[in-house]
């Protein structure tokens, strides 16, 4: 059977926004083409990270994936789980300057199925908290926690990731919630004590600066894995990884 899809220019950047050469180049240094164990792939590799960017950016079932490539569900099953881990997002590198870098944290709740990794959470379904640090002038993602489940307070969540670590000596900016954390948090108002003038323009500021990881949210929730996550296990770190690498490798096309 045919498939309708394969690794071509078009479909490259319809679906991920890449040039073909950056699209596969990451996978391939990550080792993507080695042997995986079981039987030889039917796909090229650049089909096979097509496929997975497909999944991510669609959401749409193993079942309805397989005639679009012209391969089998479980093939489709095997190739996401193979790549997700490959498109993880590398480590940010540390500038000399740190202290003179802006970060920005904030939490977002992704609906998911499995019940191990997510509770119910304010947004009334079944969520799991996914915490990310963006970089406040490149908008570039620095860092994803690993998920938490949806009832978990931001700030309980930072403690318990390993974003404290790689922050560590850069300054960061967080909203009200992470109170307590040793992150810069707007000024809170107090019963018969209002706000001066100069804590009012700093909030506006503080607002106007933190607006940035709401906006890269967005762009990340267009990958339609982060709205309704069907997947098990760590099948939810590796989305978030995986949408966080072709974020940035959009933006620094």
């Amino acid at each position: 059977m045919g498939g309708v899809l394969r690794a071509d220019p078009l479909w490259v950047e319809t679906f991920t926004g890449l040039r073909m050469d950056r699209f596969v180049k990451v996978v391939r240094e990550r080792g993507g083409n080695g042997p995986g164990g079981g039987r030889p792939w039917c796909l090229s590799l650049a089909d096979r990270v097509l496929l997975a960017a497909v999944y991510y950016r669609t959401n749409l079932t193993m079942r309805q994936l397989a005639p679009l490539f012209g391969i089998s569900s479980a093939t489709v099953c095997r190739a996401v789980q193979r790549l997700g881990p490959l498109l993880a997002l590398e480590p940010a590198p540390r500038p000399m300057t740190d202290t003179e870098r802006l970060w920005i944290v904030d939490g977002t709740l992704i609906p998911v199925r499995d019940r191990k990794i997510g509770a119910s959470s304010r947004n009334y379904r079944f969520s799991a908290n996914v915490q990310v640090i963006i970089d406040a002038d490149t908008r570039l993602v620095i860092a994803s926690a690993r998920p938490a489940p949806g009832n978990k307070a931001d700030a309980h969540v930072w403690r318990e990731s390993d974003l404290p670590t790689a922050a560590a000596g850069t300054t960061v900016l967080a909203d009200g919630a992470y109170l307590g954390t040793g992150l810069i948090v707007p000024h809170r108002k107090r019963a018969g004590r209002p706000l001066l003038r100069g804590q009012e323009e700093d909030n506006a500021e503080h607002r106007r600066v933190r607006a940035r990881v709401e906006h890269t949210f967005a762009r990340m929730k267009n990958w339609k894995i982060l709205r309704d996550c069907r997947q098990k296990g760590d099948g939810l770190h590796h989305a978030v990884q995986a949408v966080a690498t072709m974020h940035n490798l959009a933006l620094t096309r």
